[in-house]
């Protein structure tokens, strides 16, 4: 008898409670015994995930219920790791959409489920956090229905169960109880729901062996792991297998060490895997993403895995500031190159090539965060380097330039709309659609060139006094929509290399806000503030008071100094113009100058 299997993936916007309702479902399904403690959101156990609250990399799991193994893919929330959402979705029969009951569908989750629904997944609907005060359970399933529809589902995908769960409380109904009060007593409404509705796999075990790879992992002990689903035949350890890119790609003969299966969180050896099966299989060196392996006496290899094109550009640079080397262990362009090229053993979404220049490289990625995780890895890993403003990636159709459309939701009170929709008026935004929710909050929808949204975030925080939410996604190409005002202020640079004094500071006070504090480091070019106004201010910021025998009475000592604005890598990253850097280390962020002298400066803007 074949042993029964699901295959799932579990799609939901940043902060539907996907996590939260993962560990629900290995609790309960007794993956854990009640004496061993679960780490809460076992899932996001990677350093960054933890701090920003996000899921970046699509991880897998598998469950028991009722005899059958329900394998649980992990996707992203956010559109910038959509290179991750495409191969997690290639390996299972169905998918589970996680809306919040309050919020509804998001732009984040519109994103996955159209690539979704494109492969003919049928979903099925969790409404999840049913008991909060402002939950709307029916207002929200009436919205993902037409959001379905919107995305071209067909009559059997329009056909979707709805479960109504509170993943922190671990409980899940099929039927709407009364507010307040717990619906169901379990799990078991989801579990049984994904037993129902999600099909079983019918491959062929006796046909010729078929295996997509559509994730990579890397162990010290046994080289590259390929992860993915075998579609049809069996996989032993030890069998000799071709490695396919494609029907046409080249063809490498090779033979798989180990074949691992998921069990709850761990992995275990197996002996012998079927069709359904998600497996990670070492041994094979050359193993790479959308690769089929597959039985060398009659292949039988799949179409190599689609992933959508990169839309931001960066340049990624040697950090040749006065101040470099002091913080990082890596700072040379050949670590740097080869960091980069280890990374896109496993992130297929990221582009990198080397310029004319030498020690800088042109990186690209699906968008500001995607790029900035990649920044936050290498600089906690020890790596030191500069980084320019992100620049989007345009596209020649047919003589005509062509540039990356943003989809744009943003959720913000009634009393800061008009500032909001000026602001993104004045990007070039358009207003799709508008709409209130009756207790005094409105969301907007624009589509907006990717251009108009870099930097825009701080600017969007700032309008809304920090109360309001916004997300993007990309949409389409469109021909290029003209001129776009940059940043409105200049900034204050230092004049000198040296140490900031307060004395300095307090006399800077009123020229603008500053990026710097007393005793930090600063050379000449450097970025120290902000300027009041629209151009560029050179500074002294190492000036010392002039220490003389003369005394005079009063309160000239008490030095009032505003605290300066916190730099961080997103920010510095959004705010820098296209004559600036952003100098990235282990310990610091500060912002400079490309060119630091102003002679520099003065000859490359006359060229």
């Amino acid at each position: 008898m074949t042993k029964q299997i699901r295959n799932i993936a579990i799609i939901a916007h940043v902060d539907h409670g996907k996590t939260t309702m993962v560990d629900q479902l290995l609790r309960q399904s007794g993956t854990f015994a009640d004496h061993e403690k679960v780490v809460d959101t076992v899932m996001d156990n990677n350093a960054i995930e933890k701090e920003r609250g996000i899921t970046i990399l699509a991880k897998n799991c598998a469950v028991s219920w009722k005899g059958t193994h329900i394998n649980i893919v992990d996707t992203p929330g956010h559109a910038d790791f959509g290179g991750e959402v495409e191969r997690a979705l290639s390996m299972v029969d169905s998918v589970v959409l996680l809306i919040d009951a309050q919020e509804g569908p998001m732009p984040q989750t519109r994103f996955v489920t159209k690539k979704a629904l494109a492969l003919g997944l049928r979903p099925i609907l969790v409404v999840n956090k049913v008991d909060k005060p402002g939950a709307n359970p029916d207002k929200v399933v009436n919205a993902a229905f037409d959001l379905f529809d919107k995305l071209g589902a067909t009559d059997e995908q329009l056909d979707f169960p709805v479960v109504y769960a509170s993943g922190i409380n671990g409980w899940s109904s099929l039927e709407e109880g009364a507010p307040g009060e717990q619906w169901g007593p379990d799990m078991s409404a989801l579990f049984d729901t994904i037993l129902k509705h999600v099909p079983p796999n019918t491959g062929n075990p006796d046909a010729p062996l078929q295996l997509q790879i559509s994730a990579l992992d890397f162990s010290t002990f046994v080289g590259r792991i390929g992860v993915g689903r075998i579609s049809q035949g069996t996989l032993k350890p030890m069998q000799d297998v071709i490695v396919m890119e494609g029907p046409d790609g080249k063809a490498v003969k090779g033979r798989v060490n180990q074949v691992l299966t998921f069990q709850g969180l761990d992995r275990m050896q197996t002996p012998l895997a079927g069709p359904g099966d998600i497996v990670l299989i070492n041994g094979i060196e050359d193993i790479g993403i959308g690769v089929t392996v597959t039985d060398p006496a009659n292949p039988a290899p799949l179409p190599m895995l689609k992933v959508d094109e990169p839309t931001l550009t960066m340049n990624f640079c040697v950090n040749t500031s006065p101040l470099a080397g002091r913080e990082g262990k890596f700072v040379t362009s050949r670590q740097i190159w080869d960091r980069l090229q280890k990374e896109l053993q496993h992130n297929v979404a990221l582009r990198v090539n080397e310029t004319d220049e030498e020690g800088i490289f042109e990186v690209m990625g699906r968008g500001e965060l995607h790029l900035t995780i990649l920044l936050e890895n290498m600089r906690r890993e020890g790596y030191e380097l500069a980084v320019s403003k992100p620049r989007v990636v345009f596209k020649d159709i047919d003589g005509v330039k062509h540039e990356p459309i943003e989809l744009v939701t943003a959720d913000i009170e009634e009393g800061h709309q008009g500032g909001v929709m000026q602001a993104l008026g004045e990007r070039k935004g358009e207003l799709v659609n508008m709409e209130s929710d009756g207790r005094g909050r409105v969301r907007l929808e624009y589509r907006i060139p990717a251009r108009g949204l870099i930097g825009f975030t701080n600017e969007f925080l700032n309008l809304t006094r920090g109360s309001g939410l916004i997300s993007n996604i990309f949409d389409s190409y469109e021909p290029h929509k003209g001129d776009i005002g940059g940043r409105k202020n200049g900034v204050l640079i230092s004049m000198d290399d040296g140490e900031i004094f307060t004395y300095a500071l307090g006399k800077l006070d009123d020229r603008g806000r500053m990026f710097v504090k007393a005793n930090d480091p600063v050379y000449e070019g450097m970025i120290v503030g902000i300027h009041s106004r629209d151009n560029d201010l050179i500074v002294n910021a190492t000036r010392t008071k002039q220490l003389t025998n003369f005394r005079v009475s009063g309160k000239e000592d008490a030095i009032k100094i505003t605290p300066p604005i916190d730099l961080t890598l997103e920010y510095g990253v959004e705010f820098i113009e296209d004559d600036e850097l952003v100098e990235i280390t282990p310990k610091s962020v500060r912002l400079r100058k490309r060119y630091l002298t102003e002679n520099e400066r003065k000859r490359a803007s006359r060229s």
